[in-house]
Order: C-alpha cells, then structure tokens, then sequence
C-alpha cells in the first residue's frame, strides 16, 4: 500500500500517466476518424432494423390492440433511479430533448444521464478526499482542502451537462458542415425523378464519409417517413434533434411543400444556397476570431523564445565582457 501511494504521488509518474493517456487519446482519436465508414455501417444497418423492428411491431401491436413501440430499460442504473426517484428529484424538462441532439435515444440513455448526474459529485468528491486527506498531495490548512472537495463535488453535479452540451455542439458541427452538400444531392435526385424517401436514404449513404451525423439522421428522417402517420411530424422532428435555424427552415420549406404542393425543387435550391451562406458566415466568424485567441498563447509560447533568441547572444556577451572584467 506504502508503495503504491509512493507511486501515485511522484510527480515524475503522474506526468509519464498524463503522457501516457494523451498518447493512447492522440492514437484512438487517428483510429476512430479511419474506422469512420464501419462505424457509420453499423448506425446505418442499426436505423434499418429499428424501422423494420418498428413496423414489425406496430402491426403487431395493431393486431393485439396495444399501442407501446418503445424501448425498455431494466438495468441496474434504472432500477437505482427509479428506487431513488432521482427523475422526478434531478427534473430537467430541457433533458430529454438534449439527449436527442446529442444522438441518444431512448429511455435507456436518459436513465443513464440521471445515474451519472446523482453518483458524479459523490465519485468527484471521494477522489478529491482521497488525494487531499489520505495521499497530502498539498500541504494545505483542513478548511482549504474542504474547500476544494465540495468544490469537486459541484463540479461533479455538472459534469454531464457539460458533456451533453459538449455532444451536441460537436455533433450539431458535424452536421451542419455537411448539410448544404446534402441538400445540392437531394436536389439534384428530386429533379432527376426519384421520390422524396428514396431521394433521403440515397443521400443518406453518399453523406457517410462526410458527416456519420447527418447520414444517420437522414437515415432517421426516411424511416420515420415511412411510419409516422404525417410527413409534417418526421420533418419537425429533425428539426427538433438538430435544434439549428438552418435545419428548421428546411423542415418547414419541405412541410409547405408538401402541404400546398409547390415545387420541391425550387424550395431545395432556395434552402441549399441559404445554408451554404449560414456555413459561410460562420466560417468567417470563427476566423476573425482567431487573432484574439491566439494573443494568449503568443504571450506564453512565443514572446519567451524570441527574447531567448534575441537577448540570448547579448546576455551571453556581457557576462564574457564581465568575467574577462574581473
């Protein structure tokens, strides 16, 4: 036990650790962005057998007279919740519909997200205590080390918030840097003759080395054309998992296309140079805001090697001129 505390708390292996994590982050990061098209044929082949689950079920249920399609979750973490009614305790009316934009649906990830919610600030605070109390790491006054483990166990109570919201923006990125590319290959398969269903699933296989994102949700958008009762449902509904302005104007341009039978072309061409100008914009704006980002890691990183390389030669001088001096 005396060497293993020994072990984690020499500064030289908590940095070899560091070092080790980055590296194996780094390497996962390159193996993730190269295994893209398995991954996006598994969430693709997972839509498929939800839609043909979903219509087996439904007649199946329309048969027998019952009306459930959802998935149920049994597992440990819901069983934790539901005994410590941590849904109605943690409420988040926001919760539900952030799950879907960051791409997990159903119960179970909801269950999940509660779990996680409840046990973080407990696992951050135990960790804090540990390396405050038992290891020392600092030699800080009691108050200060309290101090920094309810502060750890705050910053476990938000932790998957921020994950969430990290999720989405990602996601919501990946998506809309593919989305006005996506909407030039559904034009030009709608003014080429195929159906609207059969234009979306096509689209959905051609975006997959683009965006895995937007590929599944076009996936999605074309199964629940085919079972929702209402088109104007399945297009709302991808408004509402992108949660994006650009999306959402799509959504709509198609749902009066469909209701008052103006052309589907023509609002396509529209939507697809607004969101094209949308990706622009954005572009440009995270450019401009480059200069003041990298004013900080100038100051740190590069100022101090230019007044080594400048004032090295000069400081190496004087000190000659000093010893030969004296």
């Amino acid at each position: 036990m005396e060497a293993f505390i020994r072990f984690i708390t020499d500064p030289q292996n908590l940095l070899s650790i560091g070092v080790g994590v980055l590296v194996f982050a780094t390497v996962l990061t390159l193996l993730s962005s190269m295994t893209g098209g398995v991954k996006l044929d598994k969430r693709m082949k997972a839509v498929a057998e939800r839609r043909d689950e979903l219509k087996r079920r439904s007649r199946a249920n329309m048969a027998a007279g019952q009306g459930a399609l959802r998935h149920t979750d049994d597992g440990f973490k819901k069983r934790i919740v539901d005994r410590l009614n941590l849904t109605k305790l943690l409420e988040d009316p926001k919760v539900a519909g952030q799950m879907a934009q960051a791409g997990y649906r159903g119960p179970r990830p909801l269950t999940t997200f509660y779990f996680f919610r409840f046990a973080s600030p407990f696992v951050f605070m135990i960790v804090a205590a540990f390396y405050m109390f038992v290891i020392k790491i600092v030699d800080w006054p009691t108050m200060n080390k309290l101090t920094l483990v309810m502060a750890a166990a705050v910053a476990g109570f938000y932790a998957p918030n921020l994950y969430l919201k990290n999720r989405i923006t990602k996601r919501r990125t990946s998506i809309m840097q593919a989305f006005p590319d996506a909407l030039d290959l559904l034009l030009i398969c709608v003014e080429a003759g195929m159906s609207i269903e059969a234009a979306i699933t096509k689209v959905s296989q051609e975006m997959g080395p683009s965006s895995v994102d937007l590929a599944e949700e076009l996936s999605l958008l074309s199964a629940e054309l085919s079972y929702l009762p209402e088109r104007r449902m399945a297009y709302e509904n991808l408004g509402k998992r992108t949660n994006h302005p650009g999306v959402k104007s799509v959504a709509t341009a198609m749902t009066q296309a469909e209701t008052y039978g103006t052309p589907l072309a023509t609002a396509l061409r529209v939507m697809a140079k607004e969101n094209r100008d949308l990706r622009l914009s954005a572009a440009e704006k995270k450019a401009s805001a480059l200069p003041a980002q990298l004013t900080v890691p100038m100051i740190l990183f590069f100022l101090p090697v230019l007044f080594i390389v400048i004032l090295g030669p000069a400081i190496l001088n004087v000190m000659d001129m000093m010893k030969e001096g004296g």
